[in-house]
């Protein structure tokens, strides 16, 4: 299957592309710096802002399937990264015909969603980190998930959790909508991805998946994934 992936050069998308290619994906790597993406058998890099309609359209096309891994950093500015990917992506793919689309989200975008055991986060630091700090990120997120649900397409939205990397994929969990857990490996996520491209399970519904095998620190995660990265 010939598979695009928007943001192929952040650790997520890194993540995807690996086991995508592993699994024998022809690999279409969506990215704005194609040097920050190491070429190799079966891999093609395009360079492809998603802000830009025509360069979406070009890496769209000829695919089979498109996943979006696009994120940034979280910011109290007015943010639109998100919305506009989905819509430059939906309307590439209705122009090319492709109908399976499978777009990272957030769980935090669902109203009732509170982990289990996990006093800290619920009463501190969602309220500061995720309703404050990244208000607007996820304001966009949800119109980014409007648009999706609306496209038309074999859509699914993919939501995690707090992500982190691990060394290896564990026996991560799925369910619609939501899932009670704090933390998702970037490794599980891309492997639950990929198995949805052969499965109409979580096809026109959101999947959360989480990780329980392993747990990373909360204060080291936020550190490193919300304040250090780029």
């Amino acid at each position: 299957m010939r598979i695009v992936v928007f943001g192929a050069a952040g650790s997520t998308g890194r993540t995807l592309v690996e086991q995508g290619l592993a699994a024998g994906h022809e690999v279409v790597a969506a990215v704005r710096s194609p040097e920050k993406v190491e070429p190799r058998t079966g891999l093609t890099v395009v360079r492809a802002d998603v802000a830009d309609p025509d360069a979406v359209r070009s890496a769209v096309a000829g695919s089979d399937a498109v996943l979006s891994v696009v994120g940034g950093k979280p910011s109290r500015q007015p943010v639109s990264l998100y919305s506009t990917a989905a819509r430059n992506i939906i309307e590439a793919m209705h122009e090319y015909g492709v109908k399976r689309l499978l777009m990272v989200s957030t769980v935090i975008l669902e109203p009732g969603w509170r982990p289990s055991n996990a006093f800290f986060f619920n009463n501190v630091l969602d309220p500061l980190v995720n309703r404050v700090l990244a208000r607007t990120t996820h304001d966009d997120m949800r119109r980014m998930e409007a648009l999706v649900r609306e496209s038309g397409l074999d859509w699914t939205l993919v939501r995690p959790s707090g992500l982190f990397s691990n060394k290896a994929t564990t026996p991560y969990e799925v369910h619609e909508d939501q899932a009670d857990g704090l933390f998702t490996a970037r490794e599980d996520l891309a492997a639950a991805m990929l198995a949805q491209l052969t499965s109409d399970e979580f096809v026109r519904r959101a999947m959360a998946v989480i990780t329980t095998a392993v747990k990373p620190n909360v204060a080291q995660l936020i550190w490193r994934e919300a304040i250090m990265s780029k």
